[in-house]
């Protein structure tokens, strides 16, 4: 098949098979993949003309994980007793108002796989946080959470997911994921949840209509075609939702950032292509035809690249994050303010919209 009539058909938005995705991404023109890409923006979102964007802050619930990420700066071991924290309630009060006040709406809470911290830790947390600030949305706890918290409360992923639901969960963030192929996952997060638990939770989770997102972080040890498979699976688990749960919302790329991690000391190093991320972000839009939304992750390829993804199939500019450590620990530096955000979005040409979690417009 040509590729004109590969384009043809992520026109009308077919499924790709895994070789057609693959050609796609390893021989089609950067122009032309984008283009296609953004005409398929154009023709699926709401309202081309606009750019999403968000206000929230994420949290780290603790920085004690058993899950050995080579790729962490932030996480500490049980034994480092001398840095380990768990952050008190008075902060995140704190930390709430600060976020209201800056316009936000939202927590993103994540925290490392604490071996005690079960069940009952986060249904009290979240229920606290959601009877002082009933205003307040949950975005918290990725899949390799929710199966760690299962495990050592002696519960299954989805009562689990059923009691934090009840507890105050509104949204579970896509952290975790990395790129969804075991062999990857075994060295680059020997102790983590596998991948097949990852899509379990995730399917779960929407089997319960519990939104959620999808992430891939790119550019260590994984080869491009399983770059490719990543989008073809997360395709087809958005494909088993029920009818009427949005289950992924949005799609989120990030590039891999080396400094200081462990797999740099084992010469892994940040290797970030300009033209690569925008062929990845083209398509994701391409591939990802059931998924709404494709954010540009401006955090770690900085405001240029983001702007470029804007043409390139993504519609949304991810959030300003008021606070984040877990990225920035491993070298990324870029920074937005509110008006920032909404200058980049407005100099690519398009109109910036405030939005919360479930792209619904706050403005």
């Amino acid at each position: 098949m040509k590729l004109r009539e590969l384009y043809r058909k992520a026109l009308d938005r077919t499924p790709l098979t895994a070789d057609e995705a693959w050609r796609l991404y390893d021989e089609a023109p950067l122009f032309e993949l984008a283009a296609t890409a953004d005409r398929l923006r154009r023709e699926t979102v709401p309202d081309p003309q606009v750019v999403t964007w968000q206000i929230d802050r994420n949290v780290n619930v603790t920085n004690v994980c058993i899950s050995g990420c080579r790729f962490c700066n932030f996480h500490c071991k049980p034994h480092q007793t001398e840095k380990h924290f768990i952050t008190p309630r008075e902060e995140y009060y704190r930390k709430i108002e600060e976020t209201f006040r800056l316009g936000g709406d939202q927590l993103l809470l994540q925290g490392g796989l604490h071996p005690d911290l079960k069940i009952d830790f986060y249904e009290a947390l979240f229920r606290d946080l959601k009877s002082r600030y009933p205003a307040l949305r949950l975005n918290a706890l990725g899949a390799p959470e929710v199966s760690h918290i299962a495990r050592i409360s002696s519960l299954t992923t989805l009562e689990t997911l059923r009691r934090l639901r009840a507890a105050g969960l509104d949204t579970l963030p896509g952290a975790g994921a990395e790129i969804l192929a075991p062999e990857v996952r075994k060295r680059l997060s020997p102790a983590k949840p596998s991948v097949g638990e990852w899509l379990r939770v995730m399917h779960e989770a929407h089997l319960l209509d519990i939104p959620s997102t999808a992430t891939m972080m790119y550019g260590h040890i994984e080869t491009p075609r399983q770059r490719v498979e990543h989008l073809l699976t997360l395709r087809d688990l958005q494909a088993r939702r029920p009818a009427g749960h949005r289950g992924f919302t949005a799609f989120i790329p990030w590039i891999f950032r080396s400094t200081g991690t462990e797999l740099e000391r084992q010469g892994v190093e940040t290797r970030f292509s300009a033209s690569e991320y925008l062929r990845l972000i083209a398509l994701s839009r391409i591939v990802l035809h059931n998924i709404p939304n494709i954010q540009a992750s401006w955090l770690t390829v900085g405001k240029q690249t983001a702007q470029v993804a804007l043409h390139s199939g993504a519609n949304d500019m991810g959030s300003i994050m008021i606070e984040e450590h877990v990225v920035s620990s491993a070298g990324a530096s870029n920074r937005f303010d509110a008006e920032g955000i909404r200058t980049a979005i407005r100099e690519a040409g398009f109109t910036p919209r405030l939005r919360d979690q479930l792209y619904r417009y706050r403005d």
